[in-house]
């Protein structure tokens, strides 16, 4: 990490060779100072004084490059958190040489997006040993996060010249949306309603006698008796069992986030909170829940999706130029979208402050407006219009 007020040709010095401290500087100066005057008395003395500054002087410099060589920085994983959580980082410093190291500083150059970066004293390392340093990160805002650079800096053990070098050491730092603990979602609860009908259907037309027979079978064992077709039976001189046409219903509910739009920043975040909520709302109503967004098209599975909506951005490039075609919650900020949506679907709309909203009752679709002066969570748990 380049000290501030530094020069450039210093700050290169350092990181590739290595550059005077400032009491370098100083003995410098002197044994310049010494050996002008030996030149100009031809005292002897003084040429050994400024000779045993200039050797004290280099001998300063190789060590502190020595001081860092044979130094292996490793990472441990970074274990996903919530927007809001602390993120563990911690690093490990390995030694692997026969002697000590010793007044080290380090530098953990993460993006100044998430924190400035983070620096520690380190006294001592002994051979053949490692030094664990753990520190925690503050997170605002989800998203996923990249770092590679480490930094140690050394002036040991004269404290004449400073060494800095970089080490490589990625990170991957993964921050997920909030999820508001939702008690109920009539958005939701709704369609889990028609599906349990559509179930409930199902099941008395499985109960029938008379229904749409879309096979014949032998039997198997287990099979119930209403279900033999007798007149087939007596023919073929054997059991026949129907097996009926099926009435199924959507049972798939797909969150959409329309992320290809543009959108107000304050809105697209918490459009994502939304997304992540509803997600999971519906998860624990044991529906079969999946999530959309213009680049990563369908998806399922609580890790991914997670991983997706941390690193969703606004007006990114569609993936797949269609919509599911089954009931889906469209987050948007844009409702000239909802034309498109399929029959069944609801709506969350982001409502600009300069738009007029139009009356989207007529439009057969239902859902919820945003207002901003109003809790997220509250809203979430209102009657859709």
């Amino acid at each position: 990490m380049a000290k501030k007020g530094s020069f450039p040709l210093t700050d290169w010095l350092e990181t590739h060779w290595t550059t005077p401290a400032f009491s370098g500087w100083l003995l410098a100066v002197l044994a310049l100072c010494f050996f002008g005057a030996a030149t100009n008395t031809m005292a002897g003395w003084l040429y050994v004084l400024s000779g045993t500054i200039l050797a004290l002087l280099i001998l300063g410099a190789v060590l502190s490059v020595r001081s860092l060589s044979q130094i292996q920085i490793r990472r441990r994983p970074l274990n996903p958190v919530s927007a809001g959580d602390d993120i563990t980082v911690e690093l490990i410093i390995e030694n692997r040489t026969k002697s000590p190291k010793t007044l080290l500083q380090l530098w953990d150059l993460i993006p100044v997006v998430i924190e400035k970066p983070q620096n520690a004293a380190i006294e001592a390392i002994a051979p053949q040993g490692d030094y664990h340093w753990t520190y925690y990160l503050k997170t605002q805002q989800r998203g996923v996060y990249h770092w590679h650079d480490v930094q140690l800096r050394s002036g040991s053990p004269l404290g004449l010249f400073w060494c800095r070098r970089s080490q490589e050491v990625p990170a991957k730092a993964v921050v997920y949306p909030q999820i508001l603990p939702l008690n109920h979602c009539p958005m939701i609860d709704t369609i889990g309603q028609e599906e349990s009908d559509n179930r409930q259907s199902d099941r008395r037309f499985k109960a029938a006698n008379e229904g749409v027979t879309k096979a014949l079978r032998p039997y198997r064992y287990g099979d119930p008796m209403r279900m033999i077709h007798w007149r087939t039976s007596a023919k073929y001189d054997e059991f026949q069992v129907r097996e009926l046409e099926m009435i199924t219903g959507g049972e798939d509910i797909v969150i959409c986030l329309d992320s290809s739009s543009s959108w107000i920043d304050d809105n697209f975040e918490q459009a994502v909170i939304v997304a992540a909520s509803l997600y999971f709302y519906a998860s624990r109503a044991q529906l079969n829940v999946k999530l959309w967004t213009a680049k990563t098209g369908v998806i399922h599975g609580n890790l991914m999706v997670l991983e997706a909506l941390a690193a969703v951005n606004k007006e990114e490039e569609k993936e797949e130029k269609t919509l599911p075609k089954l009931p889906l919650i469209w987050i948007t900020e844009n409702y000239n979208s909802f034309e498109h949506l399929p029959l069944g679907s609801r709506w969350v709309l982001f409502a600009k402050e300069e738009d007029k909203i139009p009356n989207l009752v007529s439009q057969n679709l239902t859902g919820i407006v945003v207002n901003s002066k109003e809790s997220l969570q509250t809203q979430l748990q209102k009657i859709p219009q």
